[in-house]
């Protein structure tokens, strides 16, 4: 038995929102075993770790992102002007896909999980594409993840955009055979349970029907659950008003596509018809709001609406303390009605889709949780209660507060250090960078 408490803690839940201040938590494993004063007597072999009065919160999920995006940062390759978010696609990102290969993919990857963890994510959903590397990339962000020590989700973004059906049967196939290994690596028990799969499509407009049949077939063969962009641009709906007449998620509601474990990234522009059909088979909607500021696609009216409603970043890092403050900031700046515990429950909604994926409890410090823990340093200036975390989240805390984060009950992150030296990644990362970029400008 291996029990670490975390001694004089504030422990403090987002949703429901509860704050309990001197307490111990106590972890055995990978799991809460208790919380409450005095733990350190009554489990006198266990391990402690004074948190001095730190928030121990539920960690923190980005529950929508690209990792293929790590070395993008600052990009050299000459990009031609984009001045709408069609053009944005064709002219950076689907040329930044197409000149990842398995290199500069598992640095990107890495990159990317080093850095959700410094902001005290402890879980990312991925949502990948390489064009030029698609069988054998999603071990490849495994490995990353594994690395780290991060949990999260992967797939591969399904599409016809580059070579038609058979790209599309290539990023089917990458996701079942993906899902198969997740399924594969639990039975033999060799690794802790950290990555669990998606079957990811790009979005409806690069999938014909032909493709959505194929990603229904996934769907069934792995019993995982679908992640798709969906109405991120005008674009996107009028291409199947168009081609198929009809509203994007009744189009994959007719191939089964949207179900409780249903991710649809953005959702700007669904019809009512979509929303009250999502809301129906309980999927959810990840806004992110960053990134569309970023592109220019217009802003999500509709949030209020919305059943299960979580947050992600679409590759613009992933601080997600940044993300809910900018999620709030922009709602209000645009009318919206909502306030910060709406932010706040969209941000802890994250965890739920982990309760879906991974067969286990995450979101809560309670008895059997999942040790997935997020650990501030935060002198509050105001009282820190239930009613108010929120506010605290919106207007102060950020992740310069994270001190350390514990996955699966083991810190990867403590003290603002790892547990190995990532300069050498970063410095590797650097050259890494400038060969992909190289290749983007080679690129037709």
């Amino acid at each position: 038995m291996s029990i670490v408490i975390l001694r004089n803690a504030t422990a403090v839940q987002i949703y429901p929102a509860k704050v309990w201040e001197k307490v111990d938590i106590a972890v055995e494993n990978e799991h809460i075993l208790d919380i409450g004063p005095g733990l350190v007597e009554r489990y006198p072999q266990a391990h402690t770790k004074e948190m001095h009065g730190r928030l121990v919160m539920p960690g923190m999920v980005c529950s929508h992102n690209h990792f293929y995006s790590g070395l993008s940062r600052g990009i050299q390759a000459n990009i031609a002007p984009s001045p709408d978010f069609i053009s944005t696609l064709k002219n950076l990102w689907w040329r930044l896909d197409r000149a990842l290969d398995e290199e500069s993919l598992y640095y990107s990857g890495l990159i990317c999980a080093l850095e959700a963890v410094r902001s005290g994510c402890t879980s990312v959903i991925d949502h990948h594409a390489s064009p030029g590397y698609i069988a054998g990339s999603l071990s490849q962000l495994r490995n990353a993840f594994l690395r780290v020590g991060l949990r999260g989700m992967t797939c591969y973004e399904t599409t016809d955009r580059n070579d038609g059906l058979s790209e599309l049967q290539a990023g089917v196939e990458e996701n079942i055979r993906f899902a198969r290994e997740i399924d594969a690596a639990r039975q033999k028990g060799n690794e802790p349970y950290l990555v669990e799969a998606h079957i990811g499509a790009h979005a409806p407009f690069t999938v014909s029907d032909d493709g959505l049949s194929m990603l229904s077939e996934g769907l069934k063969a792995t019993g995982r659950g679908l992640h798709i962009h969906a109405a991120e641009d005008r674009y996107d709906v009028s291409h199947s008003h168009h081609h198929y007449g009809k509203d994007l998620l009744i189009r994959l509601a007719e191939f089964d596509l949207i179900d409780s474990k249903t991710l649809i990234a953005h959702g700007l522009y669904l019809s009512d018809a979509d929303i009250e059909l999502l809301n129906a088979r309980d999927g959810f909607l990840v806004h992110n709001a960053r990134s569309n500021m970023n592109n220019h696609v217009g802003y999500n009216p509709r949030l209020p609406q919305i059943r299960n409603l979580a947050l992600g970043t679409d590759g613009i890092g992933s601080d997600m303390f940044e993300e809910m403050k900018f999620a709030f900031f922009k709602h209000r700046d645009a009318g919206g009605p909502l306030w910060p515990d709406s932010f706040a429950r969209a941000l802890s909604n994250g965890n739920e889709l982990l309760s879906r994926n991974f067969d286990a409890r995450f979101g809560r410090l309670e008895v059997g949780y999942k040790a997935d823990l997020t650990i501030c340093d935060y002198l509050p200036p105001t009282p820190l209660i239930a009613d108010n975390i929120a506010g605290h989240i919106a207007f102060g805390l950020g992740a310069g507060s994270v001190h350390s984060v514990m996955v699966n009950g083991k810190m990867i992150y403590e003290d603002r250090r790892f547990t190995f030296d990532c300069a050498a990644i970063f410095k590797e990362a650097q050259k890494v960078a400038k060969k992909m970029w190289e290749r983007m400008d080679a690129l037709p």
